[in-house]
Order: structure tokens, then C-alpha cells, then sequence
């Protein structure tokens, strides 16, 4: 029942541990060097810290002495015990990794807590945690605007409204605002008995984009519902990979193959997991995340 975090760095995972006792989130150290230095082997990784570590130990420094220890799931599948600090440490060990790339790291560690995402990813794990979900009208428009509306609430003063101007992205026009009303009154009526139809569904709500920001992130909650409701089934998201799943959205109004393909295989029956919950708002606020610029090479290593 821990509740855990995920949050992407140049698209490498950077996991929290919520510590109920003290209120505050434990952030994997191992995550953050592998983060700054631009690292994916864990073996490299691991080494470079226990160096790192050793030398700041020697020089007396703070970092070592506000290091925890908590379980994360390791490379062999087993939740193992591993370093960790809070928010202030993780700050403090980024400023002592010679890597120009740290400073980089800090801001956007620092800013991701208060940005529109950042706040509006807290409301959608506090989804789970009230129970609300439970009150969402499911596979209907006006559920759509509940989410959306309980999601950005307080962030965008259009939040649960339905967009009155043309939008694009992409190369691409949603539903233009004049059919908009039409085209979701149709949508409500098309039928979400199967896989099947909830996906086509699915895909005809994405083209409509039915609010001016913040589609992608209640709709696939809105889907998940869906799933959940009629299937006894949802989405772990953690097994799509964003560049797949960005490839098969764009994909889909035309050809849904590809994102049929990928929803399918990606189906589970946890449909009352809290963490699979949980790691399925990260990644999609993460599908959802602008590329960051490529870390720059490492200055020191063991």
C-alpha cells in the first residue's frame, strides 16, 4: 500500500517513496546520479555513487548523514533496500556532481512540484485516494468535464469547459468548434460494451479534443474507467512506451491498429491496485512532458 511516485528526467525515471510518518516524499539516489550523469547501466550507476559517497563522506559532508534507506524495486525484481534522500537532500546532491548537466537537473527538479502539471498530477492521485472516481459518470461527455474539471480545477479558469474556438496541433485540427457540440452528443451514443468499441470510442473522443488543454491526461483516466466499468479491466500504462504511444495516437484517426495493438497488450485486471494506479497518472502526465535538452557528458566518474 506504499504510495508511490515516478517522475522523468530525459525520459530516465526518477522514483519516490511517500514516508507517512514525516509527510514528505524519498527520492531513489540512485535515480538522481543516474538522471544527472545521463546513466542507464545500474551497475555503473550503483559505482559511481558508493564513490561519490565515500569522497563526500570524507569531506564531511551533509548529504551522506541525511541519506535513508528504504525498499525500491531492483533490476532483479525484488524490492531491496536503497538510498535515499528527501527533497532538500536531493538538492544538495545535485550540487555536489561535477556535471554541468546538474544545474539543469535542479531546475527542473525544483520546478516540477509547481507547475500546472506538477499540481494538477497531485489532484489526479488524490482521485484515488478520496474515492471520487467512484462518483465519475462513466463513458459519457459529462464525465470527461468531472475529470477534467476535478483535474485542473483551480489551474485553468476553462477547467470541465467544453472549447469554443478551433484547435490544432501538430499539422493537425481537432473538431472544429462549430461541430464540436454535435460530434459529442454523437460519441455518447456510440456503443462501449467490448474492447473494441471502447477503443474506437476512445479514439473519436481524441479527435474531438474536447477542451482547449489537458485532453490526454483526462481522457486516459476517462478510458480507464471505462475499461474498469465494463471489463473488470484497465491500462498499465507503464507498459506502453511514450514514443509508441505518441506514434499510435497520431496514428489512430486514421488506422487504430497500432494503438488497439498497444492498449491490448498493456490490459490488467488490477483494477483496484493503488500503485498500478499510481504509476498510470505518472506515465501519462510523462506522455504528456516536453523532450528535455540531451544531459551533457559526465566530468568525473569512478
Amino acid at each position: 500500500m506504499r504510495k508511490i511516485s515516478i517522475r522523468f528526467y530525459n525520459d530516465r525515471e526518477v522514483r519516490a517513496v511517500w514516508d507517512d510518518q514525516q509527510s514528505k516524499w524519498w527520492f531513489s539516489v540512485l535515480d538522481v546520479v543516474g538522471a544527472i550523469n545521463g546513466q542507464d547501466d545500474y551497475t555503473r550507476t550503483r559505482n559511481y555513487w558508493k564513490y561519490l559517497k565515500t569522497k563526500l563522506r570524507k569531506q564531511g559532508s551533509e548529504v551522506v548523514s541525511v541519506t535513508n534507506q528504504l525498499k525500491l524495486l531492483a533490476p532483479d525484481g525484488k524490492h531491496r533496500l536503497t538510498d535515499v534522500l528527501d527533497y532538500d537532500g536531493v538538492l544538495l546532491l545535485a550540487k555536489n556532481i561535477p556535471n554541468t548537466n546538474a544545474a539543469h537537473f535542479v531546475h527542473w527538479f525544483a520546478s516540477d512540484s509547481d507547475s500546472i502539471d506538477g499540481k494538477s498530477r497531485d489532484k489526479a492521485y488524490t482521485l484515488w485516494e478520496s474515492g471520487l472516481m467512484d462518483s465519475i459518470e462513466v463513458g459519457t461527455t459529462r464525465g470527461l468535464q468531472q475529470i477534467h474539471g476535478y483535474l485542473f480545477g483551480g489551474l485553468y479558469d476553462f477547467a470541465g469547459q467544453i472549447r469554443n474556438v478551433t484547435i490544432s496541433k501538430g499539422g493537425f485540427t481537432f473538431c472544429r468548434a462549430q461541430y464540436l457540440p454535435q460530434s459529442l452528443r454523437e460519441i455518447d451514443r456510440m456503443p462501449d460494451d467490448t474492447f473494441d468499441e471502447i477503443v474506437a470510442k476512445y479514439v473519436e473522443m481524441n479527435v474531438a479534443h474536447p477542451f482547449m488543454e489537458g485532453n490526454g491526461r483526462s481522457t486516459r483516466l476517462w478510458l480507464d474507467l471505462l475499461l474498469k466499468h465494463r471489463l473488470g479491466r484497465c491500462v498499465d500504462w507503464s507498459q506502453i512506451p511514450k514514443r509508441d504511444y505518441l506514434a499510435a495516437m497520431v496514428l489512430s484517426a486514421t488506422d487504430p491498429a497500432m494503438l488497439h495493438r498497444l492498449l491490448q497488450g498493456a490490459l490488467t485486471d488490477k483494477i483496484n491496485d493503488r500503485e498500478t494506479f499510481m504509476k498510470g497518472i505518472d506515465y501519462s502526465y510523462y506522455y504528456e512532458q516536453e523532450d528535455a535538452p540531451e544531459p551533457n557528458r559526465k566530468e568525473d566518474n569512478a
